[in-house]
């Protein structure tokens, strides 16, 4: 029988928009997993969905839903109030604004395909970030020593598939690890560590939004200020 859940999770698969860890969205919002976790169970209203390895998979819509409720909570409106508030905007309309985030920040780019290092690069720095370029593991430990980045964008197959521990050293390290691969890898790369998946190839917005989205600024691609 094929729940809803199911439904849900084959939907995140067949996509290419990003997924966070419910420790992410902990880091980003300022509220502890347990929290977080006690309003789902008692209001539902925000519900991620469950990996077939059973991590809780939050959207961006998610964490920005998320976002809307502790800011609430932080003004001194109970939990319950916010959510009830958060369910009645939604009624009325779907989407709630992202702020925008302002740079310049390092982002380590590990990526093992020059090609697709230069098209992710190249956005990058569009929207302002410092990109460190490494084409192998040990480049890029290297470079995560020295440099220290405030977000790692991690090939899982770089090195012949040594980014899951390039995933455990940069989370070591105190760095946020956005994870990217051909294959379906979120869970492997949810347990090694990383704060969030991408599946490849990846999207130039799904890409930007995914790293501004680990530094708890969320936005779309925009057009940096000095290029208007």
């Amino acid at each position: 029988m094929v729940t809803a859940d199911d439904e849900a999770y084959a939907a995140h698969a067949m996509s290419d928009a990003p997924v966070y860890s419910i420790g992410a969205v902990a880091k980003m919002l300022g509220v502890p997993v347990a929290t977080l976790r006690t309003w789902q169970d008692r209001y539902d209203v925000v519900t991620p969905v469950r990996s077939a390895g059973g991590h809780r998979l939050y959207s961006r819509q998610d964490i920005e839903h998320l976002r809307f409720v502790a800011e609430r909570v932080g003004g001194g409106m109970s939990p319950g109030d916010a959510h009830r508030l958060l369910a009645e905007t939604l009624a009325a309309s779907p989407g709630l604004p992202v702020a925008a985030h302002d740079g310049p920040i390092m982002v380590l780019l590990a990526e093992r395909d020059p090609f697709a290092a230069e098209f992710a690069e190249y956005f990058l720095r569009t929207e302002g970030f410092d990109v460190v370029l490494a084409l192998d593991a040990a480049d890029a430990t290297r470079e995560l020593a020295s440099r220290k980045p405030e977000v790692a964008v991690i090939d899982l197959l770089i090195s012949g598939g040594a980014g899951l521990d390039l995933v455990r050293s940069s989370r070591d390290a105190g760095v946020s690890v956005l994870a990217i691969s051909t294959l379906d890898a979120r869970d492997r790369a949810l347990e090694a560590g990383a704060a969030a998946f991408l599946q490849k190839p990846l999207d130039p917005l799904c890409l930007v939004s995914s790293v501004k989205d680990l530094l708890g600024r969320s936005a779309f691609l925009r057009v940096p200020s000095n290029a208007r």
